[in-house]
């Protein structure tokens, strides 16, 4: 999960950091400059941005009102005064400091929880998109939305669908692969190949997808590709997308 914090305290930055190194599945980048902050924020549309509110140069309030609506936002602040006003800006949560750790992950927790409901929200809007698959002898469409991930099976594949059902057919996973939309789905192992949108969290082992209990594994092979589609076509998917919730 990619981070952003910007706060004109560098200490404050500095315990930030250790809490995301201590979650271990967060990577963060730091500002003490507001202005600068913001610029990477649009350029870079990370999932969760930690703010102070009170800086030099530029309210957080400020900054908050000019974020891309598909950034989760948690305020991080001295200034219990603000916390009405947070919620004015849709913040996902308010850390009164000083904050310990544990507050810090029931926050984190809360802004998965969003990026979850901004994940299905922007799906449940988008025209329904459909494959036609061989399935028992009989062609079967199949909502490109709906699946969550697909396992090779030899010369077969099942697919994993979002109601935890599931279809076997008759179709190579390379053919597979090519049957659906360009930098949706991305081929994580020889034997996997996962919905973009359905990534809860990864590291380079292991995947965990929305609604799916095991891990799916990660090979050698494919990390490298992982990572520059979640970096790089995962944003530009998300931010095509529009979302309800938008910033006043």
């Amino acid at each position: 999960m990619n981070c952003i914090a910007i706060d004109d305290e560098p200490i404050a930055l500095g315990i930030i950091k250790k809490y995301c190194e201590r979650m271990g599945d967060m990577s963060l980048e730091t500002f003490t400059n507001p202005h600068l902050g913001l610029r990477r924020i649009i350029e870079e549309k990370p999932d969760i941005v930690f703010l102070d509110i009170e800086m030099n140069g530029m309210s957080g309030m400020e900054l908050a009102r000019q974020l891309p609506d598909s950034v989760c936002l948690i305020f991080t602040t001295a200034y219990a005064d603000y916390a009405l006003e947070s919620y004015e800006v849709n913040a996902v949560d308010f850390l009164h400091k000083p904050f310990f750790y544990q507050r810090f992950v029931k926050a984190v927790d809360k802004a998965r929880q969003w990026i979850k409901m901004r994940k299905v929200t922007t799906m449940a809007h988008r025209p329904e998109r459909l494959i036609t698959l061989k399935v028992e002898y009989k062609n079967v469409q199949v909502s490109v939305d709906n699946i969550v991930y697909i396992e090779s099976m030899d010369n077969y594949v099942k697919l994993h669908l979002l109601d935890n059902s599931t279809l076997v057919s008759q179709i190579s996973l390379k053919k597979m692969e090519e049957l659906l939309p360009d930098k949706e789905f991305v081929r994580v192992h020889r034997s996997y190949l996962v919905a973009v949108t359905k990534i809860e969290r990864y590291n380079k082992q292991s995947i965990k997808l929305m609604g799916i209990d095991d891990e799916i594994p990660v090979g050698r092979n494919y990390v490298t590709e992982l990572g520059d589609l979640l970096k790089d076509g995962f944003d530009r998917l998300t931010a095509s997308l529009t979302h309800p919730l938008r910033r006043k």
